[in-house]
């Protein structure tokens, strides 16, 4: 952490009015350290700066921002959280290569997984049971094998990504664990839900903002973060995606960031499918498994014992042969009965069990499809 004038100046510039990622670093190549911006004569900084940003960056430091940098210092002295600056040893060098690095980070838990190679998984927030289950079982594969998995803490497949990251701890410890960018400040946990996920995230793997402590969840703040999600790791896995996700747009800025991207095909059917298949339409990766992505980053990991990509127990005889007539793309009820020649009565029991074997899931509509 920053010495605790280090740390005014660095929060005094985030702060600035105008100063954004950008402006701060041409501040700080003209300039050095932020100690230095603030100690400048205003027609230097009116070279380099907008004259109006040159003077807000000489104007007597708010009462605002001396309470925030208390509280922040106060943050930092608790054991397990971090403050980062772009100056730094411990900053990620992998953000460095993005054209916007955040001039400030703040971390909770493993710092040491920032600097780690790592791997980006995203998707819905309206996961459906099979994008759950291929979310987990690849992070999970994919941390085993030694890959940070980077994610938002969203609901849906954010958060099966970072249990399956987590997982993969109680089975090697040079597991790759997961590292979860948030939109909020580090002092706040969003959405409420992932309570409890967040704190064996700060326990096990890392917590990661670029906003000031008690930054609430602002919607503008959360496609911003992608940059970060993405800037992190060497490539992104998309699970499942409508047209118009979120996750659409992490992907296109992995590319713009040169990184590489992966997605699950799915059923030509879904709409979290399509956009999945545009991103493949487009040049990413199709996978079907966890290998796939290592051999495409040429990552050797650091076991050869892989988790499974799938977990769903073993469908018995007539099981199999339901399985088998649903096929791959969903189906209603009335149109399964008639494949398989079965009364409506009987065949709704046999498709009970099979969902509470995790063989399949009812969809909106009335609908069924096979997992796995």
């Amino acid at each position: 952490m920053p010495a605790p004038d280090d740390l005014a100046s660095w929060l005094r510039l985030e702060q600035t009015a105008g100063v954004g990622p950008d402006t701060a670093r041409k501040l700080l190549g003209a300039f050095g350290l932020p100690h230095n911006i603030f100690n400048t004569e205003l027609s230097a900084l009116q070279k380099v700066v907008p004259d109006r940003i040159a003077r807000a960056l000489l104007a007597p430091v708010s009462e605002t921002v001396s309470l925030l940098t208390e509280q922040t210092q106060a943050w930092a002295e608790q054991p397990g959280n971090h403050v980062l600056t772009l100056a730094d040893a411990a900053y990620p060098l992998a953000l460095l290569e993005i054209s916007d690095p955040p001039i400030v980070l703040y971390a909770k838990g493993r710092i040491d997984l920032l600097s780690r190679p790592s791997l980006a998984v995203v998707g819905s927030r309206n996961a459906t049971t099979q994008g759950i289950v291929n979310a987990e079982k690849f992070s999970e594969a994919l941390s085993l094998a030694g890959l940070s998995i980077v994610s938002g803490m969203a609901l849906g497949i954010d958060t099966a990504a970072h249990q399956g990251g987590l997982l993969a701890i109680k089975h090697a410890q040079h597991a790759g664990s997961t590292i979860a960018v948030i939109g909020t400040g580090a002092d706040l946990v969003y959405p409420a839900r992932n309570r409890a996920l967040a704190h064996r995230i700060a326990e096990a793997g890392c917590i990661l903002s670029e906003y000031p402590l008690g930054m609430p969840a602002i919607a503008s703040n959360f496609p911003r973060r992608n940059r970060i999600i993405s800037g992190l790791a060497r490539g992104v896995l998309v699970v499942e995606a409508a047209l118009q996700s979120g996750s659409l747009i992490t992907a296109r800025m992995a590319a713009e960031q040169g990184r590489d991207m992966f997605a699950i095909p799915g059923s030509i059917h879904s709409p979290l499918s399509k956009g999945c298949h545009l991103l493949i339409k487009q040049g990413a990766k199709l996978v079907e498994s966890a290998q796939d992505i290592l051999e495409e980053l040429q990552y050797i990991p650091a076991t050869t014992s892989l988790a499974p990509t799938s977990t769903n127990s073993e469908p018995d005889e007539q099981s199999a042969q339901l399985l088998h007539a649903l096929g791959f793309d969903p189906v209603d009820a009335d149109t399964l009965a008639a494949r398989c020649e079965l009364d409506i009565a009987t065949l709704n029991g046999q498709l009970l069990t099979l969902e509470l074997n995790g063989l399949l899931e009812m969809l909106p509509g009335g609908l069924y499809r096979r997992l796995g």
